[in-house]
Protein backbone atom coordinates (compact mmCIF):
# COMPACT_ATOMS: atom_id res chain seq x y z
CA UNK A 1 0.00 0.00 0.00
CA UNK A 2 1.44 3.44 -0.93
CA UNK A 3 1.68 6.49 1.41
CA UNK A 4 -1.35 7.74 0.49
CA UNK A 5 -3.23 4.47 0.74
CA UNK A 6 -2.01 4.17 4.25
CA UNK A 7 -2.96 7.34 5.48
CA UNK A 8 -6.47 6.87 3.83
CA UNK A 9 -6.29 3.45 5.71
CA UNK A 10 -5.55 4.73 9.00
CA UNK A 11 -7.96 7.98 8.61
CA UNK A 12 -10.64 5.69 8.02
CA UNK A 13 -9.56 3.01 10.30
CA UNK A 14 -7.49 0.77 8.59
CA UNK A 15 -6.61 -2.87 9.15
CA UNK A 16 -8.60 -5.66 11.05
CA UNK A 17 -6.42 -5.09 14.36
CA UNK A 18 -7.29 -1.75 14.38
CA UNK A 19 -10.55 0.51 14.93
CA UNK A 20 -13.00 -0.51 12.52
CA UNK A 21 -13.65 2.06 9.88
CA UNK A 22 -17.34 1.93 10.16
CA UNK A 23 -20.14 -0.75 11.04
CA UNK A 24 -22.94 -2.13 9.37
CA UNK A 25 -26.22 -0.40 9.99
CA UNK A 26 -28.49 -2.30 7.51
CA UNK A 27 -28.79 -5.36 5.45
CA UNK A 28 -30.82 -4.70 2.69
CA UNK A 29 -32.19 -7.71 -0.01
CA UNK A 30 -34.57 -7.14 -2.93
CA UNK A 31 -36.01 -10.77 -4.06
CA UNK A 32 -37.73 -9.28 -6.94
CA UNK A 33 -35.65 -6.84 -9.28
CA UNK A 34 -36.99 -3.03 -9.14
CA UNK A 35 -39.32 -3.92 -6.48
CA UNK A 36 -39.12 -2.79 -2.91
CA UNK A 37 -36.60 -4.51 -0.35
CA UNK A 38 -36.37 -6.08 2.48
CA UNK A 39 -34.59 -4.91 5.80
CA UNK A 40 -33.05 -8.30 7.51
CA UNK A 41 -30.58 -8.49 10.43
CA UNK A 42 -27.86 -10.76 8.91
CA UNK A 43 -28.09 -12.58 5.28
CA UNK A 44 -25.93 -15.27 4.28
CA UNK A 45 -23.47 -14.60 1.15
CA UNK A 46 -23.88 -16.73 -1.64
CA UNK A 47 -21.75 -17.20 -4.78
CA UNK A 48 -24.62 -14.96 -6.46
CA UNK A 49 -24.30 -11.78 -3.15
CA UNK A 50 -26.75 -12.03 -0.35
CA UNK A 51 -29.04 -15.43 -0.21
CA UNK A 52 -32.57 -14.20 -2.53
CA UNK A 53 -31.42 -11.44 -3.93
CA UNK A 54 -32.82 -10.41 -7.66
CA UNK A 55 -33.23 -13.92 -7.61
CA UNK A 56 -37.02 -12.90 -9.02
CA UNK A 57 -37.66 -10.47 -12.08
CA UNK A 58 -40.33 -9.43 -14.11
CA UNK A 59 -40.16 -9.58 -18.03
CA UNK A 60 -42.79 -8.06 -20.88
CA UNK A 61 -44.48 -9.99 -23.61
CA UNK A 62 -40.99 -10.02 -25.51
CA UNK A 63 -38.67 -11.33 -22.48
CA UNK A 64 -37.25 -7.92 -21.49
CA UNK A 65 -36.78 -6.76 -18.20
CA UNK A 66 -39.40 -4.39 -16.48
CA UNK A 67 -37.72 -2.16 -14.01
CA UNK A 68 -38.66 0.87 -12.29
CA UNK A 69 -37.41 2.74 -14.98
CA UNK A 70 -40.71 2.41 -17.00
CA UNK A 71 -42.76 0.93 -14.41
CA UNK A 72 -42.36 3.04 -11.48
CA UNK A 73 -45.18 1.51 -9.94
CA UNK A 74 -43.20 -1.40 -8.76
CA UNK A 75 -41.94 0.69 -6.01
CA UNK A 76 -44.66 0.13 -4.19
CA UNK A 77 -44.51 -3.79 -4.85
CA UNK A 78 -43.90 -5.26 -1.43
CA UNK A 79 -42.52 -8.63 -0.66
CA UNK A 80 -41.89 -10.51 2.40
CA UNK A 81 -39.84 -13.50 2.92
CA UNK A 82 -39.77 -15.79 5.85
CA UNK A 83 -38.10 -14.77 8.22
CA UNK A 84 -35.94 -18.08 8.76
CA UNK A 85 -34.98 -17.57 4.99
CA UNK A 86 -31.76 -15.50 5.89
CA UNK A 87 -30.54 -18.02 8.16
CA UNK A 88 -27.35 -19.78 6.93
CA UNK A 89 -28.28 -23.11 6.45
CA UNK A 90 -31.96 -22.86 6.18
CA UNK A 91 -33.55 -25.22 3.52
CA UNK A 92 -37.45 -23.77 2.17
CA UNK A 93 -39.96 -26.47 2.57
CA UNK A 94 -43.06 -27.11 0.13
CA UNK A 95 -45.41 -24.80 2.56
CA UNK A 96 -42.75 -21.84 2.74
CA UNK A 97 -43.65 -18.73 0.35
CA UNK A 98 -42.58 -15.39 -0.80
CA UNK A 99 -45.67 -13.24 -0.24
CA UNK A 100 -46.38 -10.41 -2.80
CA UNK A 101 -48.20 -7.41 -1.64
CA UNK A 102 -49.10 -3.77 -4.18
CA UNK A 103 -51.99 -1.31 -3.70
CA UNK A 104 -55.39 -2.72 -5.06
CA UNK A 105 -54.18 -6.12 -5.42
CA UNK A 106 -54.83 -9.51 -3.31
CA UNK A 107 -51.36 -10.71 -1.60
CA UNK A 108 -49.80 -13.19 -4.00
CA UNK A 109 -47.86 -16.20 -2.83
CA UNK A 110 -45.04 -17.75 -4.62
CA UNK A 111 -43.25 -21.24 -3.61
CA UNK A 112 -39.84 -21.01 -2.15
CA UNK A 113 -39.26 -24.51 -3.13
CA UNK A 114 -39.94 -24.56 -6.40
CA UNK A 115 -37.43 -24.71 -8.98
CA UNK A 116 -39.05 -23.81 -12.81
CA UNK A 117 -37.52 -20.57 -14.56
CA UNK A 118 -41.19 -19.28 -15.20
CA UNK A 119 -43.96 -18.89 -12.74
CA UNK A 120 -46.44 -19.79 -14.43
CA UNK A 121 -50.06 -20.38 -12.76
CA UNK A 122 -51.50 -17.07 -11.49
CA UNK A 123 -48.58 -14.42 -11.18
CA UNK A 124 -48.71 -13.32 -15.23
CA UNK A 125 -52.31 -12.32 -14.54
CA UNK A 126 -51.76 -10.48 -11.28
CA UNK A 127 -48.75 -8.54 -12.58
CA UNK A 128 -50.16 -7.87 -15.78
CA UNK A 129 -53.12 -6.15 -13.58
CA UNK A 130 -51.28 -4.69 -11.52
CA UNK A 131 -49.16 -3.10 -14.38
CA UNK A 132 -51.58 -2.72 -17.01
CA UNK A 133 -49.72 -4.81 -19.79
CA UNK A 134 -48.50 -8.56 -20.13
CA UNK A 135 -46.06 -9.13 -17.68
CA UNK A 136 -44.51 -12.81 -16.30
CA UNK A 137 -42.61 -13.40 -13.34
CA UNK A 138 -39.30 -15.41 -13.87
CA UNK A 139 -36.97 -17.30 -11.35
CA UNK A 140 -33.63 -17.26 -12.10
CA UNK A 141 -32.51 -20.98 -12.59
CA UNK A 142 -28.93 -21.36 -10.92
CA UNK A 143 -28.70 -25.31 -11.51
CA UNK A 144 -28.24 -24.30 -15.59
CA UNK A 145 -27.56 -20.54 -15.80
CA UNK A 146 -24.28 -18.47 -14.75
CA UNK A 147 -24.21 -14.52 -15.32
CA UNK A 148 -20.68 -13.39 -14.53
CA UNK A 149 -19.42 -9.97 -13.97
CA UNK A 150 -17.70 -7.65 -16.20
CA UNK A 151 -14.32 -8.98 -16.12
CA UNK A 152 -12.64 -5.47 -17.20
CA UNK A 153 -13.61 -5.11 -13.37
CA UNK A 154 -14.44 -8.41 -11.54
CA UNK A 155 -13.24 -11.86 -13.18
CA UNK A 156 -15.11 -15.05 -12.45
CA UNK A 157 -17.90 -13.37 -10.07
CA UNK A 158 -21.40 -14.22 -10.86
CA UNK A 159 -24.72 -12.43 -10.22
CA UNK A 160 -28.25 -13.23 -10.66
CA UNK A 161 -30.98 -10.46 -12.10
CA UNK A 162 -28.69 -7.82 -10.79
CA UNK A 163 -27.65 -5.82 -13.57
CA UNK A 164 -24.21 -4.90 -12.49
CA UNK A 165 -22.76 -6.16 -9.30
CA UNK A 166 -23.69 -8.59 -6.49
CA UNK A 167 -22.69 -5.69 -3.87
CA UNK A 168 -23.76 -2.11 -3.39
CA UNK A 169 -22.28 0.00 -0.29
CA UNK A 170 -23.15 3.18 0.44
CA UNK A 171 -22.40 5.13 4.02
CA UNK A 172 -25.28 6.75 5.95
CA UNK A 173 -22.76 9.84 6.16
CA UNK A 174 -23.04 10.45 2.21
CA UNK A 175 -26.57 10.18 2.48
CA UNK A 176 -26.24 13.34 5.06
CA UNK A 177 -24.04 14.99 3.04
CA UNK A 178 -26.46 14.65 0.21
CA UNK A 179 -29.65 15.53 2.34
CA UNK A 180 -27.78 18.98 4.16
CA UNK A 181 -28.10 20.07 0.04
CA UNK A 182 -31.81 18.94 -0.80
CA UNK A 183 -34.34 20.90 0.12
CA UNK A 184 -36.22 17.93 0.92
CA UNK A 185 -34.45 15.43 2.16
CA UNK A 186 -34.32 11.63 0.43
CA UNK A 187 -34.39 7.97 2.36
CA UNK A 188 -31.80 5.52 1.34
CA UNK A 189 -34.12 3.59 -0.11
CA UNK A 190 -33.99 5.87 -3.44
CA UNK A 191 -30.27 4.41 -3.76
CA UNK A 192 -30.92 0.61 -3.29
CA UNK A 193 -27.89 -0.45 -0.99
CA UNK A 194 -26.92 -4.39 -0.14
CA UNK A 195 -24.80 -3.17 2.35
CA UNK A 196 -25.80 0.34 4.33
CA UNK A 197 -22.66 1.32 6.89
CA UNK A 198 -22.56 4.53 9.57
CA UNK A 199 -19.58 5.72 11.40
CA UNK A 200 -17.31 6.64 8.44
CA UNK A 201 -16.69 9.99 6.60
CA UNK A 202 -19.04 11.09 3.77
CA UNK A 203 -18.10 9.15 0.64
CA UNK A 204 -15.54 7.14 2.57
CA UNK A 205 -16.74 4.28 0.88
CA UNK A 206 -15.76 5.87 -2.54
CA UNK A 207 -11.99 5.01 -1.73
CA UNK A 208 -12.86 1.71 -0.15
CA UNK A 209 -10.44 -1.41 -2.11
CA UNK A 210 -10.45 -4.22 0.43
CA UNK A 211 -12.83 -4.26 3.47
CA UNK A 212 -13.39 -7.00 5.93
CA UNK A 213 -16.88 -7.70 7.27
CA UNK A 214 -17.31 -10.40 9.68
CA UNK A 215 -14.25 -12.24 8.29
CA UNK A 216 -15.34 -11.80 4.85
CA UNK A 217 -13.33 -9.75 2.10
CA UNK A 218 -15.02 -7.66 0.15
CA UNK A 219 -13.71 -5.50 -2.94
CA UNK A 220 -14.36 -2.69 -4.33
CA UNK A 221 -14.53 -3.26 -8.26
CA UNK A 222 -16.10 0.27 -9.33
CA UNK A 223 -18.13 3.57 -8.26
CA UNK A 224 -22.19 3.07 -9.21
CA UNK A 225 -22.99 5.73 -11.74
CA UNK A 226 -26.99 5.84 -11.31
CA UNK A 227 -29.87 5.81 -13.68
CA UNK A 228 -33.74 7.89 -12.69
CA UNK A 229 -34.16 4.91 -10.22
CA UNK A 230 -33.18 7.51 -7.17
CA UNK A 231 -35.62 10.33 -8.59
CA UNK A 232 -38.79 8.04 -7.87
CA UNK A 233 -40.15 8.25 -4.30
CA UNK A 234 -40.28 4.50 -3.18
CA UNK A 235 -43.54 5.62 -0.88
CA UNK A 236 -45.86 6.75 -3.85
CA UNK A 237 -43.82 5.46 -7.19
CA UNK A 238 -43.99 8.99 -8.24
CA UNK A 239 -40.64 10.32 -9.78
CA UNK A 240 -38.88 13.74 -9.44
CA UNK A 241 -38.51 15.75 -12.16
CA UNK A 242 -35.01 16.58 -11.38
CA UNK A 243 -33.82 15.57 -7.52
CA UNK A 244 -31.88 14.21 -6.47
CA UNK A 245 -29.62 13.36 -9.29
CA UNK A 246 -29.37 17.64 -10.14
CA UNK A 247 -28.06 18.32 -6.63
CA UNK A 248 -25.83 15.10 -7.36
CA UNK A 249 -24.45 16.52 -10.36
CA UNK A 250 -22.69 19.57 -8.80
CA UNK A 251 -20.64 17.42 -7.07
CA UNK A 252 -21.06 13.75 -7.34
CA UNK A 253 -20.28 13.76 -11.48
CA UNK A 254 -17.85 12.70 -13.44
CA UNK A 255 -16.43 15.71 -14.14
CA UNK A 256 -16.22 16.31 -10.69
CA UNK A 257 -14.63 13.44 -9.54
CA UNK A 258 -13.20 12.00 -12.52
CA UNK A 259 -11.49 14.10 -14.52
CA UNK A 260 -9.72 11.81 -16.44
CA UNK A 261 -12.61 9.65 -17.45
CA UNK A 262 -14.73 10.39 -20.40
CA UNK A 263 -18.28 10.52 -18.99
CA UNK A 264 -18.71 13.69 -17.15
CA UNK A 265 -22.54 13.73 -17.02
CA UNK A 266 -22.97 10.63 -15.08
CA UNK A 267 -23.37 10.67 -11.31
CA UNK A 268 -21.86 8.22 -8.76
CA UNK A 269 -23.34 7.70 -5.25
CA UNK A 270 -21.70 4.23 -3.60
CA UNK A 271 -19.45 1.79 -4.00
CA UNK A 272 -20.26 -1.61 -6.09
CA UNK A 273 -18.58 -4.43 -4.75
CA UNK A 274 -17.87 -8.30 -5.02
CA UNK A 275 -16.88 -11.44 -2.32
CA UNK A 276 -14.06 -12.91 -2.29
CA UNK A 277 -15.29 -15.86 -0.45
CA UNK A 278 -17.97 -16.12 -2.63
CA UNK A 279 -15.84 -17.79 -5.18
CA UNK A 280 -15.67 -20.57 -2.84
CA UNK A 281 -18.33 -23.45 -2.42
CA UNK A 282 -16.72 -24.86 1.27
CA UNK A 283 -17.04 -23.48 4.03
CA UNK A 284 -19.78 -21.87 6.98
CA UNK A 285 -19.92 -18.52 8.31
CA UNK A 286 -20.44 -16.73 5.03
CA UNK A 287 -22.62 -14.37 6.68
CA UNK A 288 -22.94 -10.34 7.00
CA UNK A 289 -25.03 -9.16 10.43
CA UNK A 290 -26.05 -5.61 11.56
CA UNK A 291 -23.89 -4.55 13.70
CA UNK A 292 -20.57 -6.38 12.16
CA UNK A 293 -17.39 -3.66 11.87
CA UNK A 294 -15.92 -3.38 9.01
CA UNK A 295 -12.28 -2.48 8.23
CA UNK A 296 -10.66 -0.94 5.69
CA UNK A 297 -7.74 -3.31 4.57
CA UNK A 298 -6.88 -1.18 1.03
CA UNK A 299 -8.02 1.86 0.10
CA UNK A 300 -7.94 3.54 -3.67
CA UNK A 301 -5.27 6.95 -3.43
CA UNK A 302 -8.06 8.89 -5.12
CA UNK A 303 -11.53 8.79 -6.43
CA UNK A 304 -9.76 9.23 -9.64
CA UNK A 305 -7.88 5.94 -9.57
CA UNK A 306 -11.50 4.10 -8.72
CA UNK A 307 -12.85 2.16 -11.92
CA UNK A 308 -16.52 3.30 -13.09
CA UNK A 309 -18.55 2.68 -16.45
CA UNK A 310 -22.01 2.58 -17.27
CA UNK A 311 -24.70 3.28 -14.74
CA UNK A 312 -26.25 0.51 -13.17
CA UNK A 313 -29.67 0.04 -12.86
CA UNK A 314 -30.90 -1.70 -9.37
Amino acid sequence: MDSAASFLSSLFGGGGSGAPAATVKAILVYPIKSCRGISVPQAPVTATGFRWDRQWMLVNSKGRAITQRVEPKLALVEVEMPPEAFAEDWQPTPDDHMVIRAPGMKPLSIPLAAKCATIDDVSPEWFSTYLGNPTRLVRFKEESETRLTDPDYARGYEVMFSDGFPFLIISQGSLDALNEMLKEPVPINRFRPNILVEGCQPYAEDLWKTVKINKLTFLGVKLCGRCKVPTINQDNGIPSPTEPTKTLQTYRSGEVLLPSHKNKRQVYFGQNAVCKESLSANGKGKIVKIGDPVYVMRSFSSSNEVPTNKPNFM
